[in-house]
């Protein structure tokens, strides 16, 4: 006669431990973002939106009501879309040389890049000011994106250039064999390759620069981006519209993402 015994799993208990608590710190970090959406819906009696007053959908259609909020949230998408462009075709350059070659010099360059990402954003923000001081030059738009560019061209970089070092060369010899020179070779070829992390790369430095306010409170000048414009209104209160506009760029950097990963996905199968 045999007796047959059941063992309970091991290790079921601590999984769900896991489990339950991943999920509460997704939660928790979800938490402002649920409180910023929610209080775009809030009904304020006055101008400012610092209690819970009734629900109401108002505010989305008078979103541009605040010309200087209006303005300086142009100005940040500005920055961010050329922040963005600049920094997508620097940072793959970059990434090419750096997963494609061996040159002198390439420790010092990954060294340098490594650096600009792992460095606090105070010390690159006073660094760029120094330099912005040295050769005398205005501060205002023009010196935020290049600030802007200057921290996000390595993040681009990294990211391209991990892709490229998980790239078959075969492919490309044998698009060369095949009579295609250097340049439809890169464009016919390694670059619909390398396009997701390109694109991932791209949307990366849109995200740093539109929320960036340390770097560009030192390099600002008159110029007024979305987050300085929010850290000046914090003294009397805000207007319902942030959170709007939040919420709206919110949905729109997830709707990218999303957009992103299935193309990813796509060009995988």
């Amino acid at each position: 006669m045999s007796v047959t015994t059941h063992h309970k799993p091991r290790g079921r208990s601590g999984d769900r431990l896991l489990f339950g608590y991943t999920w509460l710190v997704i939660l928790w970090l979800c938490l402002p973002i649920g409180v910023m959406i929610l209080f775009g819906f809030n009904n304020p009696k006055g101008r400012y939106n610092q209690k819970w007053q009734g629900f109401t959908f108002k505010w989305y259609g008078k979103i541009f009501d605040i010309p200087e909020l209006t303005r300086a949230l142009l100005t940040s998408l500005a920055i961010a879309v050329l922040c963005m462009l600049i920094s997508a075709v620097l940072g793959t350059l970059i990434g090419l040389a750096l997963g494609k070659y061996r040159f002198r010099g390439q420790g010092v360059a990954n060294l340098v890049m490594f650096a600009a990402i792992s460095s606090p954003e105070i010390v690159m923000g006073a660094s760029l000011l120094s330099f912005f001081v040295t050769l005398n030059t205005p501060l205002g738009f023009v010196t935020i994106l290049i600030a802007h560019v200057m921290f996000s061209l390595s993040f681009v970089a990294v990211v391209v250039r991990s892709r490229v070092l998980t790239l078959d060369p075969n492919i490309e010899e044998a698009a060369r064999d095949l009579g295609a020179g250097a340049w439809d070779t890169f464009w016919l070829v390694t670059l619909p390759m390398i396009f997701p992390a390109v694109l991932a790369g791209g949307l990366l430095a849109f995200a740093l620069s539109i929320d960036d306010f340390v770097i560009t409170s030192f390099n600002s000048g008159s110029t007024v981006t979305f987050p300085l414009w929010i850290w000046g209104a914090t003294r009397v209160g805000l207007p319902p519209q942030v959170n709007v506009m939040g919420t709206l760029i919110f949905v729109g950097g997830v709707a990218l993402a999303i957009i992103n990963a299935a193309t990813a996905r796509r060009r995988a199968r």
